[in-house]
């Protein structure tokens, strides 16, 4: 839901730019400023912030956070220590610290401009108890690519690949640490070796319908580092009891 203009207070302290909108996240009163023209955030970042946890004391890092959604949603739906969003736009990272701004939240969380790829070397090895991370879904042989390049690259793996988000993650992530990712089941063979290779044990997983009776569209991983090998598949997620109803589990996770 878009928030009326009858709020100048707001955009006197976090001023908008060009295609700027501010929506409502319907938790905790929270909001947050998207691009009208770039790449909004959807479906799989809010289930994602459902799907994954984080304990009172944990230090939480974001890869690929794009405008602060995930940090924000864990914000209102855990009680972790702090969080931090990792993004190489420019742009992206700009509108997630004036969101932070926005929710008042600057002792929550942090947003950085960096690479996925050099995560490791911006934060060091095991320093997380918690990495989540909604990465591209498409390899660049995978479809057409979007021109522009905001949603190019947060679709298709023009400046990381899921290799890179695997491996920075275990490498991030403290012993026992927890590894949560949305994705495609298409590559679901891709992660899982990916996942063993870099010592992030599959522990749980649940596929997302769109209808009970379609194939699932997403998935959600829970991986731990150094874990056992055991892996729960939990009961599927439907996303709609009929064309445009959502089930009362989405309903829950969106806090409608």
């Amino acid at each position: 839901m878009r928030i009326s203009p009858e709020k100048p207070v707001d955009r006197l302290e976090v001023p908008l730019k060009k295609n700027e909108r501010i929506d409502d996240l319907q938790r905790n009163h929270y909001r947050i400023i998207q691009d009208s023209e770039g790449f909004c955030f959807g479906m799989d970042a809010v289930l994602l912030s459902g799907f994954a946890r984080a304990e009172k004391k944990d230090r939480v890092l974001d890869l690929g956070t794009g405008t602060g959604i995930i940090p924000i949603l864990m914000t209102a739906k855990t009680e972790a220590s702090y969080f931090t969003g990792l993004e190489i736009q420019s742009e992206s990272a700009d509108m997630a610290r004036r969101s932070v701004r926005l929710n008042h939240l600057e002792n929550k969380i942090g947003i950085v401009t960096g690479d996925i790829r050099e995560a490791v070397s911006l934060f060091g090895a095991a320093s997380f108890d918690v990495v989540t991370c909604n990465p591209p879904y498409m390899t660049e042989h995978h479809g057409l690519i979007n021109p522009k390049a905001p949603k190019a690259i947060a679709r298709h793996e023009l400046l990381c690949t899921l290799e890179d988000v695997i491996e920075q993650s275990s490498r991030l992530l403290k012993p026992g640490g927890n590894f949560y990712m949305v994705h495609r089941p298409f590559r679901l063979a891709d992660i899982m070796v990916l996942l063993r290779q870099y010592r992030l044990e599959p522990k749980e997983l649940k596929l997302v319908h769109p209808y009970a009776d379609r194939e699932p569209s997403m998935v959600l991983i829970r991986a731990n580092r150094g874990g056992k090998s055991r892996m729960r598949v939990g009961k599927p997620l439907i996303i709609y009891k009929e064309p445009g109803i959502y089930t009362d589990e989405i309903c829950d996770i969106y806090g409608y």
